[in-house]
């Protein structure tokens, strides 16, 4: 090609470069002039007990089945980070406030303190006393509020006691007494040898088992009480081989121990090979480590991450809340606490629980509708509802009370 011509196309074509270069600088310019909209921030409130014997360290070391291995703000943190993709498309910004209530007499002061932080989404990891008053001030302390529990068991809590604005992610003792009930009855194991202890939380236990055992046909041979002390007049009631060696028709130990100290000597220790559930051996759980399926195993690892130990069940109650705190905003972004209270409980909002089924809420009594996993230290071995099990409505409604059967009498 001649010089001249050389010349003339560098010159065409360093224009051409230029241009568009400037284009685009105009237009980055452009774009950095338009308006920006900060993030709407919604802050979930994690409220528990100092001092809460649930969580007293050697309680936590030894963990129980079924019993809190560590505080509930881990699970909602978790939650906070696995929706908060959803939450930046729809301008929400989730914030996560670790309440620790010094005593009973402080919930005035942190409903202030909460109410100045224009707090509506409480998720309670709380006993059943401090549960209910803090459900009974919130929502004048807070202008409305919903009210998330994610760790008290409570069949009263759902019944008689229940409120509005209380949701509950952590199942009933009536679900997983129902859910042990229907795999008892599954496998024909309907003759119960029952253990059960002295305590307030053994006699609910016990009330629930009861309950469930009539629900599905399960009959008790015989009760025997046990208890676990130092007084040599009483050692033969925390006898195990003594305590089962009588009643020879039974064909499953159920231990009812919500304390879990004595449940966890029973397996193996029985005079005949029987398999024990309930407290110890088989156990029914909201959650369990190796869940395997839906995306369990990517939960509980993410989980484990963040909190270094392993996801149990009031981890997953306390995630779920969470969870489904940010499935309301992003349905309803601009709905108020009261709309967002009637999507949630009964309404068209579910939130995905790694269980299978998208979960709801039920309309009469606040409870999360879920599958409940029959497990071991090793691993889950059945799901209930049981296959077979069957429902007019919702197969869900098996585990639990019913509409028909509900105490509560509070909707919002």
């Amino acid at each position: 090609m001649p010089a001249a011509r050389q010349s003339r196309f560098r010159g065409i074509l360093g224009w051409g470069v230029l241009r568009a270069c400037g284009l685009a600088l105009l237009g980055l310019a452009a774009f950095s002039a338009l308006p920006t909209y900060a993030a709407t921030k919604v802050t979930i409130a994690v409220v528990s007990l100092e001092g809460d014997p649930r969580h007293a360290a050697r309680r936590m070391e030894r963990a129980f089945p079924g019993h809190p291995t560590g505080r509930a703000i881990d699970g909602v943190n978790l939650a906070a980070e696995d929706s908060a993709f959803e939450l930046d498309a729809a301008g929400i910004a989730l914030d996560v406030r670790d309440v620790v209530l010094p005593n009973a007499a402080g919930l005035s002061k942190a409903l202030a303190e909460l109410k100045a932080a224009k707090v509506q989404h409480v998720v309670a990891d709380l006993p059943a006393p401090e549960l209910r008053a803090l459900v009974q001030a919130a929502p004048a302390a807070l202008g409305g509020a919903i009210v998330y529990n994610a760790s008290a068991d409570d069949d009263a809590l759902r019944g008689a006691q229940c409120a509005a604005h209380l949701l509950h992610t952590t199942p009933s003792r009536a679900m997983l007494s129902d859910a042990l009930a229907q795999y008892l009855a599954a496998r024909n194991w309907r003759k119960a040898l029952v253990l059960r202890g002295p305590s307030p939380g053994d006699t609910l236990q016990f009330d629930a088992f009861n309950r469930s055992a009539k629900r599905f046909g399960i009959k008790a041979t015989s009760t025997k009480p046990f208890k676990l002390t130092g007084d040599p007049r009483e050692r033969d009631l925390g006898n195990v081989r003594l305590l089962t060696s009588s009643d020879r028709e039974h064909e499953v130990v159920a231990v009812l121990d919500a304390d879990g100290e004595f449940a966890r000597t029973v397996p193996y220790a029985t005079q005949l090979p029987r398999p024990v559930v309930g407290a110890a051996g088989l156990v029914a759980t909201p959650w369990h480590r190796l869940w395997e399926r839906n995306g369990g195993p990517q939960l509980s690892r993410r989980f484990a991450k963040l909190a270094d130990r392993p996801m149990q069940g009031h981890d997953w109650a306390a995630w779920l809340a969470g969870r489904a705190v940010a499935a309301v905003l992003v349905e309803s972004p601009r709905a108020t606490v009261a709309q967002q209270l009637k999507a949630l409980r009964g309404g068209p909002v579910g939130v995905d629980g790694f269980k299978g089924p998208r979960l709801s809420f039920r309309a009469w009594d606040g409870q999360l509708r879920q599958p409940i996993f029959l497990s071991h230290m090793d691993g889950v071995i059945g799901v209930a509802p049981l296959e077979g099990v069957l429902h007019p409505k919702e197969v869900m409604d098996t585990l639990g009370v019913d509409e028909a059967e509900t105490a509560c009498k509070q909707r919002p």
